[in-house]
C-alpha cells in the first residue's frame, strides 16, 4: 500500500510544490512572530523606560518598518533550497525578493530620519535652527539611490551601470527637479542666515501672507494668517520677493506707536498769564512751567528791548506746551518704554494742519495689548487738546455742510455755530 504513495513523493514537481509551500508557510509564520511577538516585546519594554527617544522611533513605527527584513530574510535563505525550481524562476523570485529588501531599508531609513526629526524638535535649537528640509532632502536622495538599486536589482546588473549613465541625464533631472534644487538652496539661505523660523510673525505683501510660520518644508513655508486662514508660500520665493520678519521687535521688547495728530494751526497762539496760571495747576506741567519760567525772565531780561510788544520778547506758546505736556504724560506712563527712542515731534505742516507725532515704544508687544495703549493715549491726547485753547483738525462732514447752508441763510457774514464751538476748523483750507 505503501508503493503508490513513495512512487506519489518521488515526483519532482510535488517536492518542489510542498517544499514552496513551506517556505511560504515559514515566511508567514516568521511575518506573525515578528508582528505579534518580537514587536510587542519592544512595546513593552519601552513602556517601562522613563526615555523618550524610543518612544518617539514607536510612534514613528521604525520597529514595524524594520520587522517586515525578518520574513524577507527567511524568503531569502530558504529559496535556494527549494528543490527543482527553474534556475530562471529561481533568479527572478531572488532579485525581486532583494528589491524588496532595498525598499524596506529606505523605508526603514525614512522613519529613523522622521524619528530623529521629531527629537531635535523638542531640543531649543529647533525653534532658531529648523532642520527640516534637510530631512526631506535626505529623504529624496535615500528613494532616489533606493530606486536606483531596485532598478539594477531586477535587470541583474551593476548599480554603478545606471550611476554612469545619470550625467547624460542631468539637464533632465535639473529640469525635472528644478524647483526642489531652488527651494534646497533658499532653505539653506534661510536657516544659515536666520531669516525665517518656526513663530515669527511675518510679512509678505506679494503672496497676502501676514501671521505666523507655522512650518518651514522644502518646498513650502506655511503662515497662518490672522483671520486664521492659511498661506502656503513656495520656499525659493523667499529669495525673490522681500518679506518684513517681526521677530526684532519681540526680542527688543518694544512695539512702535507712529501717530500724528493735526493742530489747526488758526488756534496757535502764545499763552496769556492767566492761562500759564491755569495751566500750571496740572502736575505733569509744574516742573517744565519751572524751568521756563526762570530761562524766560533771563533771557527777556537781557535780549527784550520792549517787553510790552508781543513780537519783542520769548513768549510760551500754547502748542508747544501741549507738546510738553505729551511728552511728560508718556515718560510718566508705565507701558512705554523709555529705554528706546521716545519723540514727541512737529512735522511740516500740511493743509490738514500742524502735525504733532508721537514716536515712542511700548513695553508690552502683544498685539492686542498694543493697540489697547495706544488707543489710551491718543484718547487721552485728543482729549485734553482743548484745554491749550487748540482744535485737532477735522474735514468738514455732510452734516456741517448742511448745518453751513442752514445758517448762513439768516445770518449772513455770521459764522455758524458747528464752526464757532470748535467742532470743525473754519477757514482751512
Amino acid at each position: 500500500m505503501n508503493d503508490p504513495l513513495t512512487a506519489l513523493l518521488a515526483l519532482p514537481w510535488l517536492r518542489t510544490l510542498g517544499a514552496s509551500a513551506l517556505l511560504l508557510l515559514m515566511v508567514l509564520l516568521a511575518h506573525r512572530v515578528a508582528r505579534r511577538y518580537v514587536l510587542a516585546f519592544a512595546h513593552r519594554i519601552v513602556e517601562r523606560t522613563r526615555a523618550e527617544w524610543d518612544q518617539v522611533f514607536i510612534a514613528h513605527r521604525v520597529p514595524h518598518r524594520a520587522s517586515l527584513f525578518i520574513p524577507l530574510l527567511v524568503a531569502q535563505i530558504g529559496l535556494p533550497l527549494v528543490p527543482g525550481l527553474p534556475p530562471l524562476f529561481l533568479g527572478l523570485v531572488h532579485r525581486l525578493i532583494s528589491a524588496c529588501l532595498v525598499l524596506v531599508a529606505a523605508m526603514t531609513a525614512d522613519a529613523l530620519l522622521s524619528a530623529a526629526l521629531a527629537l531635535y524638535a523638542r531640543t531649543p535649537a529647533a525653534g532658531t535652527r529648523p532642520i527640516k528640509s534637510y530631512v526631506q532632502v535626505a529623504k529624496v536622495v535615500i528613494y532616489i539611490i533606493a530606486v536606483i538599486f531596485i532598478i539594477a536589482r531586477l535587470a541583474d546588473q551593476s548599480p554603478w551601470y545606471f550611476v554612469s549613465g545619470l550625467g547624460a541625464m542631468m539637464a533632465i533631472i535639473t529640469l525635472i527637479f528644478r524647483d526642489t534644487l531652488l527651494s534646497l538652496v533658499a532653505g539653506v539661505q534661510l536657516t544659515n542666515n536666520d531669516l525665517v523660523r518656526v513663530g515669527d510673525w511675518i510679512e509678505v505683501p506679494q503672496f497676502g501672507a501676514d501671521g505666523d510660520v507655522i512650518d518651514i518644508a522644502l518646498h513650502t513655508v506655511k503662515v497662518q494668517n490672522w483671520d486664521k486662514t492659511v498661506t502656503v508660500i513656495p520656499t525659493h520665493k523667499f529669495l525673490e520677493h522681500s518679506f518684513r520678519n517681526w521677530r526684532g521687535m519681540f526680542e527688543g521688547g518694544g512695539r512702535r506707536i507712529k501717530r500724528a495728530i493735526h493742530i489747526n494751526m488758526a488756534t496757535i497762539r502764545f499763552l496769556t498769564d492767566a492761562e500759564i496760571e491755569r495751566l500750571s495747576r496740572f502736575v505733569l506741567l509744574r516742573s517744565y512751567f519751572a524751568a521756563k519760567r526762570e530761562e524766560l525772565r533771563e533771557y527777556n531780561a537781557r535780549f527784550a528791548d520792549d517787553p510790552s510788544a508781543i513780537v519783542n520778547a520769548r513768549r510760551l506758546t500754547n502748542v508747544g506746551t501741549l507738546r510738553a505736556y505729551i511728552i511728560a504724560y508718556l515718560r510718566s506712563h508705565p507701558k512705554i518704554h523709555q529705554d528706546l527712542t521716545f519723540l514727541v515731534r512737529q512735522l511740516a505742516p500740511t493743509p490738514e494742519g500742524l502735525p504733532i507725532e508721537i514716536y515712542v515704544f511700548t513695553n508690552d508687544t502683544r498685539w492686542s495689548y498694543y493697540e489697547a495703549i495706544q488707543a489710551d493715549i491718543f484718547d487721552h491726547v485728543l482729549a485734553v487738546v482743548p484745554e491749550f485753547g487748540l482744535r485737532v483738525y477735522q474735514r468738514p462732514s455732510g452734516h456741517d455742510v448742511a448745518a453751513l447752508a442752514g445758517n448762513g441763510a439768516g445770518h449772513a457774514g455770521e459764522l455758524p455755530s458747528v464752526f464757532a464751538r470748535g467742532g470743525v476748523a473754519a477757514g482751512e483750507d
